[in-house]
């Protein structure tokens, strides 16, 4: 468990909607919309240090910005991904090797995990993934293409393969 004292942490208004950030002295942990059915606890939130000149939050939101101009594909931040189970952090790095503008389904998701029979799971693991956006959960998609759950909102899933050039 990462210390609430450990964590630092700011408010950003994205394009798509406002998004809390959140750093730990390993990397950037957390990059919630408002509306993410699995964000940070609001108790654990208020224990944070707001701090929006931290280094690492200025250049996850210069990232940030400069994907949303579509100047950036890729993200470079030290990431800690603490928050989550073995397994979770397992299908999170599996996320980080979906190029942008390509998608993938759940079941090629659980291949790449090593665990093919494990679909449901990953989408589990996806599902909580704390880190919308930077580690590409928005890419996996249904077995037959569709558009499939997305803890910020399907409506913000869509916008994103669409500024990635994977879905029309």
């Amino acid at each position: 468990m990462i210390a609430d004292q450990d964590i630092t942490q700011t408010l950003w208004v994205s394009p798509l909607g406002p998004m809390r950030l959140a750093t730990t002295p390993v990397g950037l942990a957390g990059a919630w919309f408002d509306t993410d059915r699995h964000g940070p606890d609001p108790q654990r939130v208020r224990q944070w240090k707001e701090m929006a000149d931290q280094p690492l939050l200025a250049a996850a939101i210069e990232q940030l910005q400069a994907y949303f101009e579509r100047q950036r594909r890729a993200f470079d931040l030290p990431l800690d991904l603490r928050l989550g189970t073995p397994f979770q952090q397992q299908a999170w790095r599996a996320l980080l090797t979906i190029g942008p503008g390509e998608t993938i389904s759940y079941g090629e998701l659980a291949r790449r995990m090593g665990r093919p029979q494990a679909a449901r799971a990953a989408g589990a693991a996806i599902g909580r993934n704390p880190l919308s956006i930077i580690v590409p959960c928005h890419r996996v998609v249904g077995s037959n293409g569709s558009l499939t759950g997305y803890a910020g909102g399907l409506d913000r899933k869509l916008a994103l393969l669409r500024l990635e050039g994977a879905w029309i």
